[in-house]
């Protein structure tokens, strides 16, 4: 059997893997990157940017739809699913592309191809090649969850299987309205595809926000159906899939092709991590400090999708940079400061949440769209911002469901993370007139619930809509 010595070895070669890897380097660690295929990141192949791709291509078509609003009218919208489906894949493979190129640059002798299994907490065996080392990552992403009742259809896809398809599906049932399935969901729906959404939750885009739920829900509506609460039943009949469902919709229907989107559990089984003696939680996952990213007081570390905490790309990125400089130094490990939770869902209005949900005490102002100036210009004027405060005013989270909610979002994580209070906010410019400016009847709304009172200046343009 072949031995390698390292300092740091890391299992997986994706966002939190790469992250890692480099990380360690820098702080003067002797790596080893471990992956089964090396074929890109998540991200690129199957993830963040494919999707984005058919939003990009739905945002078109709907663009033309809604051009008479403006008094623009077009002769009718004629959708090539191929072409769709044709670019989707193209410029997929570009980003993938860039992403081995990063991958390339690292030296030959730095990377091993193979399936990784522990056989101590210190050792790792890769098809037949003995791997010790100082420290350990486990950054082996996630993969899609299929639950029984669709194993085994023809038509089932998920979103490492979607982006395949050489033209639109006629109709399609996507099973889970987190952020995945309702990005998609609208994406399809607004390229022509018959599509409704079915969840045995009731939570939308992973939001917790009852009022921003609704209000999200109510805009999504109107391009599709969308039923939460209910239990499925799936058969195949020929090539397509009948569904049936009951709770607070009842009904059955056929479509030629089912999307399942509820989620993307871990990447452990085939580790062994018995054999590391970690302490490992209610789902099997090593129990780990994210300030540190280490598994207890071990030398094994985690980042990324596989750790289950926060799966988006800048989490990864962070917790392996993270995880990467914690296990260079090991035993040496200090906690990194943690920006605030931060997740975006692409659809329209887009949704996000920001740092902590409300507890009984927090202070909450709201801000409603339906009127803010800029989103009626746009034809965009629907949804909800909630912003929470302490009692001081510090902001402590938020959650919102706006067009243009990206930025707002990005606005409002970084405020959180410096500490801003709703008083100060306010005492920044704000342009108008922008989507910006909507923020300003929440916080307004944080001050006085405060006591914190402002002068007129602060008032020029609240008039209604602005």
């Amino acid at each position: 059997m072949t031995n390698i010595e390292c300092d740091v070895a890391i299992i997986g070669a994706g966002t939190a893997g790469l992250s890692a890897e480099r990380s360690a380097r820098r702080a003067g660690a002797k790596t080893l990157l471990i992956d089964d295929k090396f074929a890109g990141t998540t991200c690129a192949s199957v993830g963040c940017m494919p999707s984005k791709l058919l939003l990009a291509a739905a945002k078109a078509a709907h663009g033309v739809r809604s051009a008479s609003e403006f008094g623009v009218v077009t002769s009718g919208v004629v959708i090539e699913g191929k072409q769709v489906m044709d670019r989707v894949r193209r410029l997929r493979d570009e980003f993938v592309a860039d992403t081995l190129k990063s991958i390339d640059k690292i030296r030959g002798d730095s990377k091993l191809r193979g399936f990784a299994r522990f056989r101590d907490a210190t050792t790792l065996e890769v098809d037949g090649t003995k791997v010790s080392a100082k420290a350990i990552i486990i950054a082996t992403g996630s993969t899609p969850s299929v639950p029984d009742t669709f194993k085994g259809l023809d038509n089932v896809l998920t979103n490492e299987t979607v982006f395949e398809l050489l033209d639109l599906p006629s109709s399609l049932a996507v099973i889970g309205a987190g952020p995945l399935g309702l990005e998609l969901a609208q994406a399809f729906s607004r390229l022509g595809v018959d599509v409704e959404v079915f969840d045995e939750g009731k939570r939308l885009a992973g939001l917790k926000d009852g009022h921003v739920t609704a209000s999200l829900r109510a805009a999504l509506e109107r391009e599709m159906q969308i039923h939460t609460e209910v239990e499925i039943q799936a058969e195949a009949e020929g090539k397509t899939t009948v569904l049936s469902w009951s709770g607070q919709t009842n009904g059955k229907r056929t479509f030629s092709h089912v999307l399942v989107a509820t989620g993307r559990p871990p990447n452990l089984k085939h580790l062994d991590l018995k054999a590391t003696g970690l302490e490992l939680d209610d789902h099997d996952i090593p129990v780990f400090d994210r300030t540190t990213m280490q598994c207890g007081r071990s030398s094994i570390f985690m980042a990324g999708d596989v750790d289950s905490d926060a799966p988006v790309l800048h989490e990864a990125s962070a917790e392996g940079a993270i995880a990467g400089y914690s296990a260079a130094k090991f035993p040496l490990v200090k906690p990194s400061k943690r920006g605030p939770a931060f997740a975006v869902t692409f659809t329209d209005p887009v949704s996000a949440f920001i740092g902590k949900a409300p507890s009984d005490d927090t202070v909450v102002g709201q801000s409603d769209y339906a009127d803010q100036g800029r989103a009626k210009v746009e034809a965009k004027n629907v949804g909800l911002v909630r912003l929470y405060a302490d009692g001081s005013g510090r902001l402590t989270g938020a959650e919102l469901a706006t067009p243009a909610g990206d930025h707002l979002a990005h606005l409002l994580a970084w405020a959180m993370e410096d500490g801003q209070t709703a008083m100060q906010l306010l005492d920044r410019p704000f342009y108008h007139p922008t989507y910006e400016e909507g923020l300003r009847s929440a916080l307004r709304e944080i001050c006085d619930a405060t006591e914190l009172a402002f002068g007129d200046d602060r008032d020029m343009g609240s008039a209604p809509g602005v």
